[in-house]
């Protein structure tokens, strides 16, 4: 005889906001969310374009130039009016070459409003050696700081163009894709992510050769893109087959920190790469580069941003 069944049957989670956006083949990485114009920026690995997307998911070319094999992480500035691009040829690109494959590094600077560039900056030779600029921090005085994902280096440039190593360090040494993520914490340091390591590092801004490891109990191999939510709390993107967004905190100015809150397994990021917030919102881009490293002989047409719902951990 068969037991009576007491027990509720367990739901299906509802999947958590997706904004779903077409743009053929352009395999978006970094995506940041511009308050002013009420749009989604979206940068592109394969094609190396940069585009639009409002809520609604329509989307719009800002700007393609061939000189950019593939763009990355992008900012918008405090005032609204300029948009950062890191700009390589790291790994996707459709237009890759023998001349620019791992080599090419620029920091683009577009007006929003018209999409021309007004400042184009080389990185290139500011470190010997391959390079992928993958990420961007802007600090309160108008300077962007960028992670060079090979070359273990994070590069500073100016409000008037001019680049300078900011900061390298042994111990940013990794095998592939090293730091990535970063963002800028008004206290007075930068944090940034290892994507190789999976830690984080906190980097001195008055002294830059100042580098220690957040001491965590967790490695997040595969750690890509960052949001500053406040000095205490960062939201960090992990890849790497793990497909999480996680809430780090820290109550001692980045010593020491601990993952508080993350997103659930059940909401089936594909491939995430960086997260902006929209307000209160936190979106996520679904880069899905898992497609183009199995050799997947149809590119997508279609994209999403997906909202990142947090569950506190235990």
């Amino acid at each position: 005889m068969l037991a009576t069944a007491t027990a509720a049957i367990a739901q299906p989670q509802k999947p958590t906001p997706r904004i779903e956006f077409e743009a053929p083949e352009s395999y978006p990485e970094g995506v940041v969310f511009d308050k002013a114009a009420n749009v989604f920026y979206v940068s592109s690995a394969r094609l190396g374009t940069i585009g639009k997307v409002d809520k609604a998911g329509k989307y719009t070319e800002l700007l393609a130039d061939k000189t950019f094999k593939s763009t990355y992480g992008l900012k918008v500035s405090a005032d609204g009016k300029k948009l950062y691009a890191c700009v390589g040829d790291a790994n996707y690109s459709k237009f890759s070459t023998p001349d620019t494959k791992k080599k090419l590094a620029r920091l683009v600077v577009i007006d929003v409003k018209s999409g021309k560039k007004l400042q184009d900056v080389d990185l290139s030779k500011l470190v010997p050696g391959e390079h992928f600029p993958n990420d961007i921090a802007l600090d309160d005085k108008g300077n962007a700081y960028v992670t060079d994902s090979f070359a273990n280096a994070i590069y500073k440039v100016d409000a008037n163009g001019n680049a300078t190593v900011f900061s390298t360090s042994e111990l940013f040494k990794t095998v592939g894709v090293g730091l990535n993520g970063i963002v800028y914490n008004p206290a007075g340091y930068f944090i940034a992510a290892s994507s190789g390591k999976g830690c984080l590092f906190k980097i001195d801004a008055a002294n830059p050769k100042n580098v220690a490891m957040v001491k965590i109990d967790q490695f997040f191999p595969g750690a890509d893109g960052m949001i500053l939510n406040d000095n205490n709390t960062v939201t960090l993107v992990q890849n790497g087959g793990v497909n999480k967004i996680f809430k780090i905190k820290s109550t001692d100015n980045w010593v020491t920190a601990k993952p508080a809150e993350a997103t659930t397994s059940e909401d089936r990021f594909a491939y995430p790469s960086t997260a902006t917030l929209a307000g209160n919102e936190t979106w996520v881009m679904n880069a899905n580069f898992s497609e183009l490293t199995e050799g997947n002989n149809v590119p997508s047409k279609k994209f999403t941003l997906q909202q990142a719902v947090f569950k506190p951990m235990p």
